[in-house]
């Protein structure tokens, strides 16, 4: 995925994320709705971190198709 790839997926991720986010102002999300805002935040995770080490495999004169989509668990557990 180049970099304007993850960009766009970034931006439909993020606009999914608000919709379901407005469209329960005042009331809770569903189950169903709570495991999908859910996996939108790992995946906004995921793309956010990819394009963060393509950005430093170019800065290091690497290529940055050299960097790989991390997994859940790496993402989610960096600042623990």
């Amino acid at each position: 995925m180049d970099d304007n790839t993850v960009l766009q997926r970034i931006g439909r991720l993020a606009d999914e994320e608000q919709e379901l986010e407005e469209a329960h102002v005042g009331s809770p999300l569903s189950k169903d709705d709570r495991e999908r805002l859910k996996k939108i935040e790992v995946e906004l995770d995921q793309c956010w971190d990819l394009l963060r080490q393509r950005r430093a495999r170019r800065a290091a004169g690497l290529d940055p198709d050299g960097a790989r989509l991390r997994n859940e668990e790496t993402v989610e557990k960096y600042l623990q």
